[in-house]
């Protein structure tokens, strides 16, 4: 099975990049505009067997937002290891945007073609928050990180991080194409609805 779900994966993630080219371009220009800084964020994440690679968003915060989180603990809204703030300060304001549609995240689509994720799994985790995992939650890392996943269309940033994690092991236990399927045609309501986003 895992050939034909690669290839799926390659052909949407291929032909995905190839019709929203220009709108893809048009939000490269906005965040260029819209404050300093580079218009992708670059990211280590944890993939698949636990090896690293470099996740590419669209960048929505200002620049020393990594340095600015120490800042902001206190105001923390997300329980476990996930850090979320409804109204987070860093967040520019076509980021504001981007993220409630869902926009940031279509450059992963050339992390699907480079075979480091696949448009449906878990959600690929920071390496802090893969160390503080529990033995059992590790067992998320069998299978490539996804775009989409159970978890977005559960709630996405109002999912508890007890049922973002039972999600991801029953996602795991019971994959199928058919579920890959059932998950991407729930993602787009849950993106224009824009439920759970932040």
């Amino acid at each position: 099975c895992a050939l034909p779900i690669w290839s799926f994966d390659l052909v949407v993630a291929a032909g995905g990049l190839l019709v929203l080219s220009l709108p893809l371009l048009v939000v490269c220009v906005l965040v260029r505009l819209d404050s300093d800084g580079p218009v992708f964020f670059r990211q280590t994440r944890v993939g698949r067997d636990g090896r690293l690679f470099e996740v590419i968003k669209f960048r929505t915060m200002v620049r020393n937002a990594h340095a600015m989180r120490h800042e902001l603990v206190a105001h923390n809204e997300a329980d476990g290891p996930l850090f979320k703030i409804r109204n987070d300060p860093r967040i520019t304001r076509v980021g504001r945007f981007l993220r409630k549609a869902s926009i940031d995240e279509l450059p992963q689509l050339w992390n699907v073609l480079r075979g480091e994720m696949s448009l449906v799994g878990p959600r690929p985790a920071l390496p802090d928050e893969a160390a503080l995992w529990s033995e059992e939650l590790r067992d998320r890392l069998r299978v490539q990180p996804g775009i989409t996943g159970m978890w977005q269309v559960s709630g996405r940033s109002n999912t508890s991080f007890d049922e973002y994690s039972r999600l991801d092991l029953y996602y795991v236990d019971n994959w199928s194409l058919l579920t890959d399927l059932t998950i991407l045609s729930k993602t787009l309501p849950v993106v224009l609805l824009q439920r759970g986003a932040s």
